[in-house]
């Protein structure tokens, strides 16, 4: 491709070298690069892209893009200036990759809880109706039935859009992404073009990120601004950001609620391990997702489907039959009674939603058994305030580790028993080991009784000064289930 067409709509405040000259591929890491790229030099959290511009000419970059020029500059390379080489590298990826999400119909789903299980219901429910479609998630990317590893909530520029190119090429029509607050920020969806966005909620995370909950909102919200008047926005107008979303869009705007009027309404009529009866558009289904959050997503799924103009029946008898993501509110049934529940809730009001939803279940007389662990190079101010809370919700808790990445778990238990209250501290217990924590919980656990193990969901390792090792709640749960039996 020349370089004309892959720069086309950059905003460039200098340039120099040839104009014309072909492009064989971008890189934005120099390691990458080969003969004929352009290098994208960006200024990251960990290192500068600009220090390592003559490691990119001398393996080959023709093409430098960059914020700040070099003090020497090479005749026979073009360099390009721009204000920001985050955003610019998102344009260029498009355009390197022909646009790919012209001929999608993409829709972006973020918030703080629930993009997983809106995305992966979505991508089951138009699979269902007989459309070919992509799937861009935390658990995992999906080409129709081709499954892609997921490294990231959200790719870079360069991984998305050449993923999107693989699903255009497999004659997918439709593609449902999350959209994570760090991709907005880093610019990863800079230059899409989206069908329609969802806002499920927002709540404490990612402050280690983005500093302040101000930062982080507004980064949800500027997916919002940037959409263009031919995409839906789709809101949940019960959380109180909802509207915030909605303050500066041009896209059509759409609600959904349980406890308000909104364009999407729907009631929780029965709550149970057996799954949710919701009436919904004044029509009575059930369905075999348990819990309200999920109502809530259930809800989000139904609206967006009706606004990619779906047919209303066949949408909800889908729906009525699918099971969610892997690792949200994933239970079974141990041969003694005992219930293990394993969920990828890691944020307070993820945990709040969880055990909220067991204590509606609950009868009264069994006990609700928490393992509950935090990860390491994260926002530590969460920490004990999601301790706090698994300790007013529950009847036992063990703290364990998550994910301690460099960190000493010890110390990352340390902080979350900042949160256990005084009254408190005769139900909780740490254990490092997380699988002796698990191993523990169940040993407690008598029939009927109820074990949330919360944090991982779906993820198999666990990440110990950089080393990823298998690790699998489920996996666990299960071995010990069989050793009860």
């Amino acid at each position: 491709m020349q370089l004309q067409e892959v720069i086309y709509g950059l905003k460039i405040i200098s340039r120099s070298g040839l104009v014309q000259l072909p492009v064989s591929g971008i890189a934005y890491d120099s390691r990458k690069v080969q003969a004929g790229y352009l290098f994208v030099a960006i200024v990251g959290t960990q290192s500068d892209g600009h220090d390592f511009i003559e490691k990119a000419i001398s393996l080959g970059a023709s093409v430098i893009v960059c914020e700040t020029l070099p003090t020497q500059i090479q005749d026979n390379i073009s360099y390009l200036q721009v204000e920001n080489s985050g955003e610019a590298l998102g344009i260029l990826a498009c355009n390197y990759f022909g646009n790919p999400s012209k001929d999608l119909k993409l829709v972006g789903i973020t918030g703080t809880n629930g993009k997983t299980t809106i995305a992966t219901l979505l991508f089951q429910l138009f699979t269902q109706l007989g459309n070919k479609v992509g799937l861009i998630s935390t658990v995992q990317n999906q080409i129709i039935d081709t499954i892609v590893p997921s490294t990231h909530t959200t790719p870079d520029p360069l991984m998305l859009n050449e993923l999107l190119v693989q699903m255009v090429d497999a004659g997918c029509e439709y593609v449902f992404m999350e959209v994570s607050s760090h991709a907005v920020v880093q610019h990863r969806i800079t230059g899409l073009s989206f069908t329609g966005a969802v806002f499920s909620n927002i709540t404490h995370d990612h402050l280690d990120f983005h500093k302040t909950f101000d930062a982080y909102l507004k980064a949800k919200k500027k997916f919002f601004d940037d959409l263009p008047k031919t995409a839906f926005a789709l809101v949940n107008l019960d959380d109180k950001n909802g509207k915030v979303m909605l303050q500066n869009t041009n896209a059509h705007q759409k609600t959904y609620a349980l406890k308000q009027m909104a364009d999407y309404q729907a009631k929780v009529l029965d709550n149970a391990f057996s799954g949710l009866q919701l009436l919904i558009d004044h029509l009575e289904v059930y369905f075999k997702m348990i819990g309200s959050f999920n109502a809530y997503n259930l809800l989000a799924v139904y609206a967006t489907a009706l606004l990619l103009e779906q047919d209303k029946m066949k949408v909800l008898t889908v729906l009525s039959s699918l099971k969610g993501a892997e690792g949200r509110f994933d239970y079974r049934v141990s041969a003694s009674g005992v219930i293990g529940i394993v969920d990828y809730a890691h944020t307070p009001d993820a945990i709040q939603n969880v055990l909220n939803t067991i204590g509606d279940i609950r009868k009264g007389t069994e006990k609700v058994i928490t393992v509950i662990g935090c990860g390491g190079d994260r926002d530590k101010s969460k920490r004990p305030v999601m301790a706090s809370v698994a300790c007013d919700w529950s009847d036992k808790v063990i703290l364990t580790s998550d994910n301690p990445r460099t960190e000493d778990p010890a110390e990352i238990i340390k902080n979350m028993e900042a949160g256990v209250s005084p009254s408190n501290q005769k139900k909780c217990i740490s254990i490092v080991d997380r699988k002796e924590a698990i191993k523990t919980a169940c040993h407690l656990a008598q029939s009927g009784d109820i074990l949330l193990i919360a944090g991982k969901g779906h993820e198999k390792y666990q990440e110990i000064m950089g080393q990823r090792q298998h690790f699998d709640d489920m996996e666990i749960l299960l071995d010990q289930f069989n050793l009860m039996n």
